[in-house]
C-alpha cells in the first residue's frame, strides 16, 4: 500500500512530505501554488469529499473514507493509507465549526492522458467556513426546474469526482433564476439531484430517492439518511415530484433543508422534520 503525498492548504499554506513517521510521511511547510502538473489540475483526475465539522468532531468521517476509497478503487487510482489520511483530517481541525475539503488526485506525471506508470496518489487538504444554513432549515427554500440535463455514464454515477463542469453551468442557470436550488434531470428524463445536493421526497407516508446508477452523486448525508430510515430507491420522473407530499434536500454541509414551493406547488415541511426527527444531522 503507497502513502500518499499531501497538501494541506489554509491561507496559501502547503505541506509537502519530507520524513517518516508512524503514519508514513509527514509534512513540512511551505508556501506556494499547487503543482502544475498534477493530474487533477490537468484532467479532473481524481476525487474530493467535503466534510463538517461540529463541536470540534469531524462529522460522518466513515462515510467520507468509504467514498474516498470506493471512488479511488473504482477510478484505477492506487490505494492509500486511510490511518494517515484519517490522522491529517483531524488535524486540520482548527475551529468547533468548519468545513474540511480531501481532494486527493491520481498524482504528478507529464502530459498525455494514460495513467500508466503514476503510482503515488496526491492528498490535498484545505479547510473553510462552514455556511449557516439555519434561515433555510427553519423556513424551507423555493425549489424550481433546471433547464439542463446531466449526461448519463454508469462508470462515474454516485462518485464524485474532479470533473465537475455540469455542476458549474448548473449553478450559473441557478443564479439567474430566481429559485434557491433547482431539481435536475438526466437527459432520459429521470430526476436525479439538485445543483448541489441529493433529493428525497414523501408520498402517502413512504419516502423516495432517485437512483444514482446512471448519473449523479451519492452524497454522504444521503447514505446516512438511507442507513437510519426506509427509503425507496428507483427511477423517478417530474410528475412524481409533482405529486408529492414534501420534499428535501440533503447533503453532509447542509444537513436536510425542507422545500416549502416546487413548481408553483406547495409542499408540507412537518412531513420532512418528522422524517429527521432523531437523526444526527
Amino acid at each position: 500500500m503507497l502513502a500518499l503525498h499531501f497538501q494541506t492548504h489554509r491561507f496559501q499554506a502547503y505541506f509537502r512530505p519530507e520524513f517518516s513517521t508512524p503514519f508514513g510521511l509527514a509534512l513540512m511547510l511551505y508556501v506556494q501554488t499547487p503543482d502544475t502538473t498534477d493530474r487533477s489540475f490537468q484532467y479532473g483526475d481524481g476525487l474530493f469529499t467535503t466534510i463538517k465539522v461540529k463541536d470540534g468532531k469531524v462529522m460522518l468521517w466513515n462515510l467520507h473514507l468509504q467514498r474516498l476509497v470506493s471512488g479511488a478503487k473504482a477510478l484505477l487510482i492506487h490505494a492509500f493509507d486511510t490511518d494517515e489520511l484519517t490522522h491529517r483530517v483531524q488535524q486540520a481541525i482548527s475551529a468547533s465549526e468548519q468545513v474540511i475539503k480531501v481532494l486527493i488526485s491520481r498524482g504528478q506525471a507529464g502530459r498525455g492522458y494514460s495513467p500508466q506508470g503514476i503510482d503515488v496518489p496526491c492528498c490535498y487538504i484545505s479547510t473553510a467556513t462552514l455556511p449557516d444554513y439555519s434561515l433555510w432549515q427553519q423556513q424551507g427554500l423555493r425549489l424550481g426546474i433546471a433547464d439542463f440535463k446531466l449526461a448519463q455514464q454508469p462508470a462515474l454515477a454516485g462518485l464524485k469526482h474532479n470533473n465537475r463542469l455540469e455542476q458549474v453551468l448548473i449553478k450559473a442557470e441557478l443564479a439567474q433564476s430566481g429559485f434557491d436550488e433547482l431539481v435536475v434531470f438526466d437527459q432520459s428524463g429521470a430526476v436525479i439531484e439538485v445543483s448541489a445536493a441529493n433529493l428525497m421526497f414523501s408520498k402517502n407516508g413512504q419516502w423516495f430517492t432517485p437512483k444514482l446508477d446512471q448519473a449523479g452523486i451519492n452524497g454522504v448525508m444521503r447514505q446516512h439518511l438511507m442507513s437510519q430510515r426506509q427509503v425507496t430507491e428507483a427511477r423517478y420522473s417530474l410528475a412524481d415530484l409533482q405529486q408529492a407530499d414534501a420534499l428535501l434536500i440533503c447533503n453532509a454541509l447542509m444537513g436536510v433543508v425542507p422545500v416549502t414551493e416546487f413548481a408553483g406547488q406547495t409542499k408540507d415541511m412537518e412531513l420532512v422534520r418528522q422524517f429527521v426527527c432523531g437523526v444526527e444531522l
